[in-house]
């Protein structure tokens, strides 16, 4: 049956078959988290068998992540039209389907187009299972605690999926990280429509295609071009995507305005706490994006540390935002949800303070810090999401979801970008201050390059050269840990003011 507004009291509170739903809401959610690690691990091996390129090989990892991203205002908008328990069962099979076709590809490109129809199918599951989170759970304490249960998920996937993926790839071919999503979708379609209500907009109109390839057309370019400009550097076809993309997305807007029915409701950008919320994860992803990246070079190229050893280094950042994703909607009962996200905003940016103070030898201060700020984080990411969906209209609830997804993709790729840059910018003057005559190396070019070129010139000039290099580095990232502070320092003073959520009742 479909469920309209009118018949969702703000009194109501879930029972014994929505809790169940969630299970099977967070059936994909796993998935699409264990996703994100095992094709890291696979991607040598499937390289190999497929004699995939370099070029073909980015391709590969980031094509499901471009196309994810371009859909997901389309079919958040699609679910509210639609019916999101029908929008994430066609998701579901449509995931399945295309990653059994992945298992088997014969060749990169066949990988390549198959990665795409995943990313499509992906951008159906993530807004319906949010969407579907506020009609199933209107009451607000419910609701915080499901949200919580869903990020706690995400990351548990994100934990285990390094290790499902070894033990399948010890076992099994590459194509078996693929087929693991056969069988849980396949639960998925067996348990959705038992469990999963159907709710849609009543009121939406047709769905307007010319706002769909206008969406398509600045989502993707500006993501390619945020992306690139992270690898290469400020190149005419980056930029010109973005320039694409920033045009695109004007006549995007200017065409929403107009219509009666438009494809993304601006109008939810009128409310100050779903706009509030959305700009607080926005900057935070950013933020993590840039710092988890440079903590992972340092790691292995300051450090010197095996990708295995730096991965399980990395494990207690994980397990500090999962522990949060748990606790916040409990404190939050207590003391608030804008005291409780202002808080996990000041500690985010406490975090971030020892990485300012980093040398070259420093992996405990450095896994204190990221791991004391992803604690932090954690607050405002699963209790920011609980505000977007609280502020709301049921019928929106797609569209709400699919904006707060589409912001977190732009808050990764960009944090890569402009914080990545930045630590470039500082590691080349440094490494010029101590070495000038490394300005006509390739030394400049980046830390591994740096290596390659010690490692060539060797004894007393390699070592210098190596030592100076991985100064310059740990610098940068004293530059990038300074931001971060005083983001989150403006982050945590503004949240009172933008999201005013009232305390919630126990």
């Amino acid at each position: 049956m479909t469920v309209s507004t009118s018949e969702i009291t703000p009194a109501a509170r879930a029972g014994r078959k929505e809790w169940l739903g969630l299970a099977t809401l967070a059936l994909p959610t796993v998935l699409l988290s264990i996703d994100i690690g095992v094709l890291y691990l696979a991607l040598p091996v499937l390289s190999r068998d497929l004699g995939a390129d370099s070029v073909e090989q980015l391709w590969i990892l980031d094509v499901y992540s471009f196309v994810l991203a371009g859909f997901l205002v389309t079919m958040g908008t699609l679910g509210d039209r639609i019916g999101r328990k029908k929008l994430l069962l066609i998701g579901a099979a449509a995931f399945g389907l295309a990653s059994m076709i992945a298992a088997f590809s014969a060749s990169p490109e066949a990988l390549i187009a198959t990665r795409a129809l995943m990313g499509i199918a992906g951008a159906t599951l993530l807004p319906s299972t949010m969407a579907l989170i506020r009609n199933m759970f209107p009451d607000p304490v419910q609701m915080g605690t499901a949200i919580g249960i869903w990020f706690s998920c995400f990351m548990g996937g994100m934990l285990v999926g390094p290790v499902i993926g070894g033990l399948l790839l010890e076992h099994f071919w590459w194509g078996s990280v693929f087929l693991l999503g056969v069988p849980v979708m396949v639960l998925v379609l067996v348990l959705g429509p038992r469990l999963l209500p159907e709710y849609r907009d009543p009121s939406a109109g047709r769905l307007d295609i010319a706002s769909v390839a206008l969406s398509l057309g600045a989502i993707l370019p500006a993501i390619y071009g945020i992306k690139e400009v992270s690898r290469h550097g400020w190149q005419a076809l980056p930029v010109t995507a973005i320039i694409v993309g920033v045009v695109a997305g004007a006549v995007f807007v200017r065409r929403q305005r107009r219509l009666a029915d438009p494809l993304l409701d601006l109008e939810l950008f009128r409310n100050r706490q779903f706009t509030g919320a959305i700009s607080v994860m926005f900057f935070g992803g950013i933020v993590m994006a840039g710092v988890s990246l440079l903590a992972a070079i340092y790691l292995q190229s300051v450090l010197g540390l095996s990708p295995i050893t730096a991965g399980l280094l990395l494990v207690p950042e994980n397990v500090a935002m999962l522990a949060g994703f748990s606790i916040a909607p409990a404190v939050a009962r207590r003391v608030g949800t804008t005291a409780t996200i202002t808080g996990g905003l000041a500690i985010c940016a406490a975090g971030f303070i020892p990485l300012a103070f980093l040398d070259t030898t420093d992996a405990l201060l450095l896994i204190l810090g990221v791991t004391a700020a992803a604690f932090g984080l954690s607050a405002p990411m699963a209790l920011g999401m609980t505000v977007v969906l609280s502020a709301t209209p049921p019928q929106k609830a797609g569209s709400a979801a699919s904006v707060n997804e589409t912001s977190s993709e732009f808050g990764m790729a960009l944090g890569i970008a402009t914080l990545g840059t930045l630590a470039s910018i500082v590691y080349r003057a440094s490494l010029t201050d101590e070495l000038p005559w490394a300005a006509t190396t390739d030394a400049l070019l980046g830390l591994p390059n740096a290596i390659t070129v010690a490692e060539r010139l060797g004894g007393t000039a390699g070592a210098e050269l190596l030592d100076a290099a991985r100064s310059a580095f740990t610098s940068g990232i004293h530059v990038v840990a300074l931001v971060s502070v005083a983001v989150f320092t403006v982050l945590a003073a503004l949240s009172p003011l933008l999201l005013r959520v009232e305390k919630t009742e126990r």
